[in-house]
């Protein structure tokens, strides 16, 4: 359940979106979205979304029509950090089935999922653009190619260790 501070912080994010000037009034339920989301750390609470419809005076089918199209949305609670896990040939070809093994062994969890912890959320996702250094995976915002089962040890044990300070 989201709180009314937190429902009065959404209607800010709106407000705030909806008066740059810059964005053409089709990214502006995009970008409520993304900032909204960013806000309650990757995610957006269906009373969020209902909100959001309610400002904008669309119907709340079309936001919920954008946050189940676009899979950088969730409206299930997922970690701090959300991994996407390329699953197109040419990352399968160079290593990636490898790399999904470490994944879900290290983390403890299968795609959909979420780590014990609450830190990690495995997601698979379709190319991601870097087939000239797969194997490759995305972490939030941040790519990393050329993966080992080395390599993705060391990256997932770093993020814990700035976790733990």
């Amino acid at each position: 359940m989201v709180s009314d501070k937190e429902l009065e912080a959404v209607e800010q994010i709106v407000n705030g979106v909806i008066t740059d000037e810059s964005l053409a009034e089709g990214d502006v339920l995009i970008n409520c979205l993304h900032e909204i989301q960013n806000h309650f750390h990757n995610f957006v609470p269906l009373e969020a979304a209902e909100k959001v419809a309610e400002i904008l005076k669309v119907p709340e089918s079309s936001v919920y029509e954008v946050l189940t199209f676009y899979t950088m949305f969730s409206v299930e609670k997922r970690g701090k950090y959300v991994i996407r896990v390329c699953n197109s040939l040419p990352c399968h070809v160079t290593g990636g089935k490898e790399i999904i093994e470490t994944l879900k062994k290290e983390l403890g969890c299968d795609f959909s999922q979420t780590s014990k912890d609450g830190l990690f959320t495995l997601e698979e996702t379709g190319c991601l653009g870097l087939c000239g250094v797969s194997p490759v995976i995305m972490i939030n915002e941040e790519f990393y190619g050329n993966l080992t089962h080395d390599k993705v040890l060391d990256i997932i044990n770093n993020i814990r260790e700035e976790e733990r300070g």
